[in-house]
């Protein structure tokens, strides 16, 4: 792997994606042994809507657990392709002014060109001193390929 390739790889929490991940296997497994286990279950009074209801929420609750797991930011020359918990975002890194990440931010946050602020969930605060470091990337990459002038 190339200083280039390091420099160039995604951002990706690793906490959040872990607990993310045990989450669903958690839930699934919960309503497995529910379905499977529970007296309603080998009794059969559980009503149909009451299982397709349980298999419902499991659904919707991993589903937002799988976007949680799949948090992440790509970069490469061009720039920056942000996907958060519920929209992708891309910024030419002309966009980008500044990379924030203080004491009580969750996650790095992009300051852009227009006056706004963007949110990076792809690095993380509880990812603790890795999640320093990731931002301390996020800062080079924005250096090296130019931050956009500010409006006087």
């Amino acid at each position: 792997m190339t200083d280039d390739d390091d420099l160039y790889r995604p951002f990706r929490p690793r906490f959040v994606r872990a607990v993310a991940l045990a989450g669903i296997v958690l839930v699934v497994g919960g309503l497995a042994l529910v379905l499977l286990v529970a007296p309603g279950a080998r009794s059969g009074t559980y009503s149909p809507d009451s299982v397709v209801g349980l298999v419902v929420v499991v659904l919707l609750g991993s589903l937002f657990l799988w976007r949680h797991a799949t948090v992440r930011a790509d970069v490469g020359p061009q720039g920056i392709r942000v996907r958060n918990l519920l929209h992708v975002r891309t910024f030419a890194w002309t966009q980008v002014v500044a990379v924030a990440f203080g004491p009580g931010d969750p996650w790095v946050m992009l300051e852009l060109s227009d006056g706004t602020r963007h949110p990076v969930m792809g690095v993380q605060r509880s990812d603790g001193a890795r999640g320093e470091q990731e931002a301390r990337r996020m800062v080079t990459l924005v250096a090296l390929h130019g931050e956009a002038p500010h409006d006087s």
